[in-house]
């Protein structure tokens, strides 16, 4: 039996504050770009989860609320997107909580999922998500099964599952979509794979994800249909990041039509809901994890 729907999920942050510098202001681009995909998906009928960073709400008050009015779950995805790679746990408990406030305070909703900036949950950063449970945050959708330089778990599962924390509780994982030939896990549906790599892929993992009956997670960024802002944003970018982050942004959007047109797509909430918690498998366990990826330095442990 094929899933009803596949999850649709937005990571809402501005570019040049996001990957060029942590320190630059939030620019007025982030909103114009996320009111087109809101527009985007209203024409295609499809709910997703917004991954909003605190600093954008912050700077621009009205967007987490004009994207819940929409009928779509606004989800935390941090707050400053500084990797977690360089985060101690207390200075990460302050931040995800700084971001929850806002949000919740500006929608007037309840928070309930996460998603870390990069996907910087780590195998040495694994112990963070007992602090998602502590924020009484419901599911995570920041461990991806891939090898990359600046994320990836290797091994880890590829389809949703339980995380049961060091206090015993449960986290639901969604991990972002992939692929695996032989031994071999590869992206398949978001971010700059889509927007460099042709539809047939991602069409293709979809297909695929449905054959083992699960539902696939989507990721993009409002930036991605952005295709003038390389000429009008004031800052100097380098080479590489010109070719790696603006090539095809002209296809996105059409592409992104195309897929909501194909295939239908909720928000993570509602996939949590309609899970059956009770045969997922618990695919992590955080109690047993090895000691060298255990909260054990004093400085970890704030």
């Amino acid at each position: 039996m094929k899933p009803s729907s596949h999850i649709l999920t937005v990571d809402v942050e501005d570019w040049p504050q996001s990957t060029l510098n942590h320190s630059l202001p939030i620019g007025e681009r982030v909103v114009a770009n996320t009111l087109t995909l809101l527009e985007l998906l209203d024409e295609t009928k499809a709910r997703a989860t917004f991954f909003v960073l605190g600093k954008v709400a912050e700077e621009h008050p009205r967007l987490a609320r004009q994207i819940a009015a929409a009928g779509h779950e606004v989800g935390t995805h941090g707050y400053s997107h500084e990797s977690l790679e360089s985060m101690t746990g207390g200075n990460f408990k302050e931040e995800l909580h700084r971001s929850v406030g806002v949000l919740q305070d500006q929608t007037g909703e309840p928070v309930y999922g996460h998603r870390a900036a990069d996907f910087s949950i780590s195998a040495r950063r694994l112990y963070f998500l007992e602090y998602l449970l502590q924020e009484g945050l419901t599911y995570d959708s920041s461990i991806f099964p891939i090898r990359h330089p600046r994320y990836g778990v290797i091994g880890a599962h590829r389809y949703p599952h339980l995380i049961r924390c060091a206090s015993r509780r449960m986290l639901i994982e969604f991990p972002p979509a992939t692929m695996k030939f032989g031994g071999l896990v590869l992206p398949g549906a978001g971010g700059g794979y889509f927007r460099l790599l042709p539809y047939w892929w991602t069409n293709f993992t979809l297909r695929s994800i449905e054959r083992a009956n699960y539902s696939a997670t989507c990721y993009f960024h409002p930036y991605e249909i952005d295709e003038e802002e390389i000429q009008k944003i004031p800052y100097p970018v380098p080479t590489k990041l010109r070719l790696s982050q603006f090539i095809n942004r002209g296809t996105v959007k059409e592409k992104m039509r195309r897929l909501l047109t194909n295939f239908r797509f909720t928000t993570m909430i509602e996939a949590c809901r309609s899970l059956d918690q009770d045969k997922l498998p618990i695919a992590l366990d955080l109690a047993v994890l090895p000691i060298r990826y255990r909260n054990v330095s004093a400085d970890l442990r704030t």
